[in-house]
């Protein structure tokens, strides 16, 4: 008999996802358990490498010798069952590998950090105190039977009141979403909360302090140290519930005897992982609750079109508030006999004069800088860069352009088209609507808010809150008036998504108003800003996902995006409809070029199809990488060619926005 250890690989070859097995020498029996960090040569790579064990076992000896472990990292578990199962199945459903998704979750081993938590008492069981149990009830009577949802581990869709909390530094939702945590926390489960940003975790973290104890909350996000972070991360392997606050990442933290994933503002780009496999944090708290009998909210103040489309199948449970709240919203437009292009109207201009009299104002605008886009004053084509064709703009009035792309300045630009060396403003970013507003509003306090001057609170006082969309600082007891400009230019962009994210931005910015401030949305017609002024987001939805309907477009369908070279893509693209042969004819659009040598496929399928294409995209993926290797083994003999093989063929399913 021989002991034996399956382990995990951590590799980024997609060859090596899968368990190896590997015998384990006398002396390090008992130290190689489940859970634990080990170190294990890998003979096709010639060198030692880290690896996760997954099980261990006592086998009959094979005929073939077993590699043995070299060496064990920590004896800390860092890897639960739970945790394995959960990044199995979130990257068996993007074709993508596991241990990419638990590197983004189990940080690097801190030493000093592992030694204090093993010296330290072990956490005790939180005990949340009556008068914050009554909080949170109290709170969580504003919708009526979410406490019994929550309890029944229902998923659930949930719109929170937009507008501040009276006298803090955090809005409604906030209160919410941690009134949820502590009635979980004190029935004895742990709570995870997702946020975008750190701007959302702050609020929440406000939001718990002192109705929860304070070793109860875990923080947990990149901006942390990596001992803080390691730290973290053995306190979520205790037994002993707790409230996690963090970013995407988080939907996966390993806390034990979860009760609660809620999921704030699904919609946030920021939710989207970029790194592969690219799991949306909606999808992995969906995976999680099926896995682990949770409660699962999704909260926002706007519903987006993915969770409303599982609201319409049923799978999630809508639980609307006991009284419907809604910020004042006024659709403004520019009047006659007002200057023509003039940004504000004069009915927003009259409400910030009169609001300044009491506290702040919000005034969002789309781009950051002075100018970001500028245009030849004579013929009005767009400002080029003449090295490298990147957007010019400038930093402040009467400076030389700048290019967004190279960074060159460029003092003696002249335009390819008509040869004139004169330019104009074609935009007003944030820095140059605070001049303008500045010198409309004298002797008034003008903070700029974006991502080089980012500002998390203003004081209650006067002043002109100038921030782009996102950037937008919360205000103690709210803004005493909104005003969102530049609208028209954001519903221009070219993406599928661009209502939804107008929307998304405009919903969040006028829940920072004060209740019955008015909120001044310029320039913007239709569906967007009726839905905006009727506060009736879900409705926007529905109505966007029957648009897309016959059109096939996400989220109705799955979209996968296949990308390499021409002959890999054809070929991927043909196991697929050999595996799925209801695939119709128009399920795939390209391939177009997309690089030296590469070209990109966008490929559609109904959901019912989503294990059978992933699983053969994977074994696409799998296929190249080894054909790869062995074309590189071959150079390399014949001395052409040095270094690894690289995977020329790259998959990604769910892409959050389509782009062919």
């Amino acid at each position: 008999m021989v002991t034996v250890a399956r382990v995990l690989v951590d590799s980024p070859l997609p060859q090596l996802d899968r368990p190896f097995d590997y015998a384990v020498p006398s002396e390090l029996v008992g130290e190689v358990v489940a859970g634990v960090r080990v170190k294990v040569p890998l003979r096709t790579a010639g060198r030692v490498v880290e690896a996760y064990v997954l099980d261990v076992t006592d086998a009959v000896a094979p005929d073939r010798p077993l590699s043995e472990v070299d060496s064990v990292v920590s004896p800390v578990a860092v890897l639960p069952e739970s945790l394995y199962a959960l990044a199995r199945r979130a990257a068996d459903r993007a074709a993508g590998s596991a241990v990419d998704i638990l590197r983004l979750v189990i940080p690097k081993r801190m030493v000093r950090a592992e030694k204090a938590w093993r010296a330290a008492e072990p956490p005790q069981a939180p005990a949340v105190s009556p008068e914050g149990l009554a909080w949170a009830r109290g709170v969580l009577a504003s919708h009526p039977g979410l406490g019994d949802a929550l309890a029944a581990g229902e998923r659930l869709a949930i719109d929170p009141p937009p507008r501040p909390v009276a006298g803090s530094a955090w809005g409604a939702w906030a209160e919410l979403m941690a009134a949820m945590a502590v009635e979980r926390l004190a029935a004895g489960r742990s709570a995870v909360l997702v946020l975008p940003d750190h701007r959302d975790q702050t609020q929440v973290l406000a939001a718990l302090t002192g109705r929860a104890p304070d070793d109860a909350i875990v923080r947990d996000d990149a901006r942390r140290s990596g001992p803080e972070r390691y730290a973290a991360y053995l306190r979520l392997l205790h037994p002993a519930p707790c409230i996690v606050v963090g970013n995407r990442s988080t939907v996966y933290a390993p806390a034990h005897d979860v009760g609660l994933v809620a999921v704030w503002d699904d919609g946030d780009p920021l939710l989207a992982e970029p790194l592969s496999p690219g799991v949306h944090a909606r999808d992995a708290a969906l995976i999680r609750q099926e896995l682990e009998d949770s409660a699962l909210v999704f909260a926002g103040h706007t519903r987006s079109t993915d969770v409303e489309r599982l609201v319409q199948l049923g799978w999630v449970r809508e639980v609307p508030a006991a009284r419907r709240e809604s910020p004042r919203v006024i659709l403004s437009g520019t009047h006659e006999g007002e200057v023509r292009g003039q940004r504000v109207p004069s009915a927003a201009f009259a409400a910030a004069r009169e609001a300044l009299r009491d506290g702040p104002v919000l005034v969002q605008v789309s781009r950051p800088g002075y100018a970001p886009v500028l245009v030849c004053a004579d013929c009005r084509t767009p400002a080029r860069c003449p090295h490298c064709a990147g957007p010019l703009h400038a930093r402040r009035p009467g400076s030389a352009p700048d290019c967004g792309w190279c960074g060159r300045t460029l003092p003696n630009w002249s335009c390819a088209n008509c040869s004139s060396q004169r330019l104009r403003m074609a935009s007003s970013g944030s820095e140059r609507t605070a001049d303008e507003l500045g010198r409309a509003f004298p002797n008034t306090r003008v903070i700029v808010s974006d991502g080089a001057h980012p500002v998390t609170e203003v004081e209650a006082r006067p002043a002109l809150v100038i921030a782009t969309r996102g950037a937008e600082p919360i205000a103690p007891g709210g803004y005493r008036a909104v005003i969102l400009l530049d609208g028209d230019k954001m519903l221009l962009a070219e993406q599928l998504r661009i209502g939804e994210a107008c929307l998304r931005w405009w919903s969040n910015a006028a829940a920072l108003a004060a209740p019955g401030a008015p909120v001044h949305l310029v320039g913007v017609t239709g569906p967007v800003s009726r839905a905006l002024a009727t506060w009736t987001q879900a409705a926007y939805a529905r109505t966007e996902l029957a648009e897309r309907a016959p059109l096939h477009m996400p989220p109705v369908v799955r979209v996968a995006t296949v990308e390499g070279t021409a002959a890999a893509v054809d070929e991927a693209i043909a196991h697929v409809r050999a595996e799925v042969p209801s695939l119709a004819p128009a399920a795939v659009l390209g391939p177009v070029p997309a690089g030296e040598g590469t070209v990109r496929a966008l490929l559609r399928f109904e959901y019912a199809h989503g294990r059978a294409v992933a699983e053969t995209l994977r074994a696409a993926v799998v296929a190249d990488a080894l054909r790869g290797r062995r074309t590189a083994a071959r150079a390399r003999a014949a001395g052409t060619a040095r270094g690894p093989a690289a995977t020329t063929l790259r998959v990604r399913l769910d892409v959050p926005e389509l782009d062919l």
